[in-house]
């Protein structure tokens, strides 16, 4: 087989314009075994870099512009013997921060190395803070690594619950070049039995931000709080969020750095477990530390007719989760919901069954004590991309493997409608559209969700169809006024490639990486969007 090949797909004439993508893809590595974990980092150098690990053995591959494989460089500065708990990444351009956290004896470690687009490392890895006297394995990281906007700020943090009244909460605050600008532990009241901490974000000036949550569980939340640090400040503003009769569920926070906002958003219901009725959210202005505006917006039976499957009219919104937050220049904002669930043994979870608080979002890795729980940490993860199997951070081969049953039971993924809806900054809704899309898998998630690619005038959804016995990558924009196209797809059935979209990666204004799997190994395609 060719080293790679050259696939041109969709050509559409639109006025005198031509619209194409471009796609290339790596040959498959051989070397990779089927349990290969993965992430794609971007393009660094001029390279496209991606780190890969199988048995805690890590490596960074190197593709070329064109996805040929240039080099294998292994990741030599971890400590032998020791467990890595997590790696993450951020992407500068001409190199990248790989940070990651490890247990050695009754230590743990944030670590952070400097790296080129070659995978070769810069200078000697930098310890960012430990945690002592743990004399338990660590089944999970305990340390969450947050970063700014601008990528200016970054911070790393522990939370300690060995306190029921009061969550501890230490962080780390660095600038681009890794010096520490502060160590701040500071202390979280937590008065009510079922008060927990939810989101965590840093914007551009190093101010940590997070949401206190209480309620009859994490899906009935009829409390909120904006917990706000600011850089140079040992404790926090602790300020309450108005919720008037009404049940969250789903909660996310959005920093605004433009217009130094805070957007708080979160699925809501009029009763304790019941139908979704809308969506409730909050602009907090960061200088005045106040609240600018609380709104909700209840769904009409026209929007819940266009975004259910099979779903009774009330229920239509019971299994979308919110998925993305995009932010305009004037205040306005987007919302991207998906539908998804899991079924097991013929049996379909609802919203309050998933283990993890919805298919987005899972807040805590080992909620409350871990291991014993001497000193009870817990760390936060992104929402990005989050399912209710758990596979979180989930790249690679065999992620979301009957998580609901043994190995003899058959678990069946879905991944259904977008719901998409647009809001002016005053909080007025806009438009609303609907992206359809039916998809399901048995006992893996990879294949299902969709990919996000903001090209500026547009943004574009990829994601998978079946037609017939074929799968087709499938490419539908968004237009800044609401408007659906769908652009002409490729069928891949024939090739042999079957894509991942939920895992791609943006590495350009208009490009993308996206894995692929080729008769059990994994590649790596390029799409130009021209």
């Amino acid at each position: 087989m060719k080293h790679f090949f050259y696939i041109l797909i969709g050509v559409l004439m639109v006025g005198n314009s031509l619209k194409a993508q471009e796609i290339v893809i790596s040959d498959p590595d051989r070397d990779d075994p089927r349990t290969l974990s993965f992430e794609i980092i971007g393009k660094v150098g001029g390279n496209v870099l991606i780190h890969k690990n199988t048995r805690d053995i890590h490596q960074f591959s190197v593709y070329n512009t064109d996805m040929k494989l240039v080099e294998k460089v292994k990741v030599d500065f971890l400590p032998e013997r020791a467990k890595v708990l997590s790696t993450e990444f951020l992407n500068y351009g001409d190199f990248i921060y790989f940070f990651y956290q490890y247990q050695l004896k009754n230590v743990v470690y944030a670590m952070a190395a400097k790296v080129d687009g070659n995978g070769k490392k810069i200078g000697d890895p930098i310890q960012l803070d430990s945690t002592n006297g743990i004399n338990y394995t660590v089944n999970s990281k305990i340390y969450t690594y947050l970063f700014s906007e601008d990528k200016q700020r970054i911070m790393v943090l522990k939370i300690s619950t060995k306190n029921d009244k009061e969550h501890v909460v230490t962080s780390c605050l660095f600038d681009k070049n890794l010096q520490q600008i502060e160590k701040v532990r500071m202390a979280i009241p937590m008065p009510e039995r079922n008060d927990f901490l939810g989101e965590f974000g840093i914007d551009n000036e190093g101010t940590l931000i997070c949401l206190r949550e209480s309620g009859t569980g994490q899906n009935n939340i009829n409390k909120i709080s904006l917990v706000i640090k600011k850089a140079g400040n040992i404790s926090p503003d602790i300020s309450e969020v108005k919720v008037t009769n009404i049940f969250l569920d789903d909660t996310r926070v959005k920093i605004d750095n433009k217009n130094k906002h805070y957007l708080i958003c979160s699925f809501f219901s009029k009763i304790r477990k019941g139908n979704v009725d809308g969506l409730y959210y909050v602009l907090w202005d960061k200088e005045t530390n106040k609240e600018l505006l609380n709104s909700t917006t209840t769904f009409s039976n026209e929007f819940r007719e266009e975004v259910r499957a099979e779903e009774n009219l009330k229920a239509a919104f019971n299994q979308f989760f919110l998925k993305n937050i995009i932010l305009r220049k004037d205040g306005g904002f987007m919302i991207i919901a998906e539908s998804a669930y899991v079924t097991s043994r013929g049996n379909s979870f609802n919203r309050w069954d998933y283990m993890n608080r919805s298919p987005f979002f899972n807040p805590y890795t080992g909620y409350g004590m871990m291991g014993g729980g001497s000193l009870g940490f817990y760390s936060w993860n992104s929402p990005i991309g989050l399912y209710p199997w758990g596979s979180y951070g989930g790249y690679g081969w065999g992620n979301g493997f009957n998580t609901f049953g043994n190995n003899n039971n058959t678990t069946r993924y879905y991944a259904d409608n977008i719901a998409i809806i647009s809001f002016e900054p005053d909080g007025k809704m806009e438009w609303s559209n609907v992206i359809r899309k039916s998809q399901y898998d048995d006992n893996t998630d990879n294949y299902i969700g969709y990919g996000l690619v903001n090209a500026g005038i547009q943004l574009h959804f990829l994601f998978n169809m079946q037609d017939k016995r074929t799968t087709i990558l499938t490419d539908q924009t968004l237009s800044p006024d609401g408007k659906i196209d769908r652009n002409p797809t490729v069928k891949n059935l024939d090739r042999g490639f079957d894509f991942m979209p939920r895992h791609a990666k943006q590495i350009g204004a208009r490009s993308v990486v996206m894995p692929c799997m080729y008769r059990g190994f994994t590649c790596f395609a390029k799409i130009e969007f021209n």
